[in-house]
């Protein structure tokens, strides 16, 4: 049996973010983070206000061009570099203050249904998600790109009306889903700084609260917390400990992957096919979104098309990304677990083997996320200007910024942005690599068991890494953009 003091041990190494000059006293206030979501909600009504009332074409509209280009270029570099930096400044939360003062009222706090799993409606909605973005051109449209952002709001406020603690951020958000899952691979993690403090503190503020200030209402009791995983950044476990001893320290990224301690609020990672699940939806969703832009699927919906009889494209896609999210996957991975457990002998079920190594493919997905997000945020990153520009000169009539620079779009060419696409695939397939090495290590003890069982999940990795540079070798459309 694994002991607490092992899980999270003191790291002499590790750095405190939260001692940096200026930015640790900062989120060490009790109120850096409404404050930080109160610029976000900003945001959010600028892009709202446009996405509404603004010119309805994508390149020249500030709730398109931010969403679909600056947004998801700069959430891969906060997972990147930081840790969860979006989850810790949403303003989807902000709002949640109300909704917790009705609960209190009305008396409608309930907990989370145990008949769902627990990430299930958050998959569903990630599909559903895929599909739409495509099928309803979700990129090209102001107006629908701002009644998804007030959809967000809207069903925060409702989930945190009926539910305890934090139902929205653990069970529903795509969006946190895909931030906490790929912030495993992150540099920090909120963490203890000293155990031996918390085994003689008897209050447990971090889970418990104090002084109105709330513990983890997602459920992860530090001492006994493995990395960033349902962990959205809050710092509410930061401000309620009253002996400074929770910090956003340094560490390996991707090592809480190779866990198999039970996880306060999660369990067992090996024994969590809910969240295995997500992560294959997320990992072939990245490929899959990717291929949505390029000429080869516009060739299979036609071919589709003819073939079924379908006159509209919404169920062609439909069919592609049920294939492409839910069949293609299971398919693959079971065919791979199944090779691994012959190879290396295991005694696991089929079910526990893919659960198991599900994990080892997190890196070889963030890297085609970010190859794909790159591509978008690099060839279009200054695109931003003159819709600013353009936004003031209309709203208040006259050119503050200057008069709007449409000839400005990206940042590299595309020929520089091929180098960065492939860096962060080859970077994740190695990542996948290693990180399967070490899981089939751990699963098979002896090296040649390991290797005959790590072999089919390296194979299939570098599948997908041939894949993915077939796909950005295509011609992308540049969406979002005056060069779309």
């Amino acid at each position: 049996m694994i002991r607490t003091s092992s899980i999270q041990t003191p790291r002499p190494r590790a750095w405190n973010l939260l001692n940096l000059p200026w930015l640790g006293p900062f989120l060490r206030w009790r109120y850096a983070r409404p404050a930080m979501q109160s610029v976000m909600l900003l945001v959010a009504a600028l892009l709202l206000f446009d996405g509404f009332l603004g010119p309805q074409l994508a390149y020249k509209n500030i709730a398109t061009v931010s969403a679909w280009v600056h947004y998801r270029g700069f959430l891969m570099l906060a997972l990147l570099v930081f840790g969860n930096f979006f989850c810790m400044v949403c303003p989807f939360m902000l709002p949640r203050k109300g909704a917790k003062w009705l609960q209190a009222r009305l008396h409608l706090a309930r907990g989370w249904p145990t008949w769902l799993p627990q990430k299930g409606i958050a998959i569903v909605l990630l599909v559903l998600f895929f599909w739409s973005y495509e099928a309803f051109n979700l990129w090209k449209s102001p107006w629908l790109t701002a009644w998804v952002a007030l959809g967000y709001f809207g069903a925060a406020f409702l989930t945190d009306l009926f539910f305890k603690g934090a139902a929205f951020c653990k069970h529903i958000c795509p969006v946190g889903q895909f931030n906490m899952l790929y912030s495993t691979i992150s540099p920090t993690e909120i963490a203890v700084v000293e155990m031996d403090i918390c085994e003689s503190c008897v209050t447990k503020d971090c889970i418990a609260g104090r002084d109105g200030i709330p513990g983890c209402e997602l459920h992860l009791f530090q001492p006994k917390k493995v990395g960033n995983l349902d962990c959205t950044f809050c710092l509410d476990c930061v401000h309620a400990c009253p002996y400074d001893n929770v910090g956003i320290l340094s560490r390996v990224p991707g090592a809480e992957l190779l866990s198999t301690a039970r996880r306060s609020g999660i369990g067992r990672l090996s024994e969590r096919f809910d969240i295995a699940f997500l992560i294959l939806v997320l990992s072939f969703g990245a490929f899959m979104q990717a291929f949505g832009m390029i000429p080869p699927v516009y060739e299979l919906e036609a071919w589709l098309a003819a073939r079924l009889g379908l006159r509209t494209e919404a169920p062609v896609l439909a069919l592609i990304f049920v294939v492409g999210l839910i069949v293609l996957p299971l398919a693959l991975v079971s065919g791979t677990a199944w090779l691994s457990q012959r190879g290396g002998r295991g005694m696991e079920s089929l079910k526990e083997t893919i659960a198991r190594f599900a994990p080892g493919m997190v890196p070889i997905g963030a890297g085609m996320w970010a190859a794909h997000y790159a591509f978008h945020f690099f060839s279009g990153a200054l695109a931003l200007i003159p819709v600013l520009q353009s936004f003031i000169e209309e709203t208040i009539g006259a050119d503050l910024l200057g008069k709007p620079r449409w000839d400005l779009a990206g940042l590299l060419t595309l020929n520089q942005i091929l180098v960065v696409e492939s860096f962060f695939l080859y970077a994740g397939l190695l990542g996948s690599l290693l990180l399967s090495w070490l899981i089939a290590a751990q699963v098979y003890r002896t090296q040649r068991r390991t290797l005959l069982g790590w072999l089919p999940w390296a194979t299939l990795f570098l599948l997908m890494l041939g894949t993915g540079m077939w796909i950005m070798l295509n011609p992308m459309e540049m969406r979002g953009t005056i060069c779309f």
